[in-house]
């Protein structure tokens, strides 16, 4: 059964897209822990991030540095700060959170929520610095 991540990938559940090329996807995470907040992904469904082949993890760490330098160009904060778990969804992902201090990047405090409109705001923002 393929993960929710690749029905994202596979355009079945919208996502506020921030950049994407042929093998990886960065979109907000719908419940953040700080705004701009985003997820990036291989398209190739792996579940364990250090399964990925040598060429995948690579291409999505240099992928995820430019996403993370979209955000700080976006998204006031001290760094992006750069979190895997790996626990919640059973798809390689790496989580870009702006942070202000280590206490930002804690995942058992309460998540965000903002609307629809806020939520394509805050990515089309991220995209719009998204350097290629």
């Amino acid at each position: 059964m393929a993960s929710i991540f690749s029905k994202i990938v596979n355009g079945e559940i919208p996502c506020y897209k921030v950049a994407e090329n042929d093998e990886y996807l960065a979109f907000l995470d719908i419940f953040p822990l700080k705004k701009g907040h985003v997820l990036v992904i291989p398209k190739k469904e792996v579940d364990y991030i250090f399964d990925l082949d040598e060429n995948t993890l690579s291409g999505l760490m240099l992928f995820a540095q430019k996403v993370a330098k979209a955000i700080d160009k976006t998204i006031p904060s001290e760094r992006v700060g750069v979190a895997v778990i790996g626990l919640e969804v059973p798809h390689a992902h790496i989580h870009l959170v702006p942070l202000h201090g280590a206490h930002d990047i804690d995942f058992s405090r309460p998540k965000l929520k903002f609307t629809e409109e806020e939520l394509t705001e805050i990515a089309a923002l991220i995209a719009a610095n998204f350097q290629a």
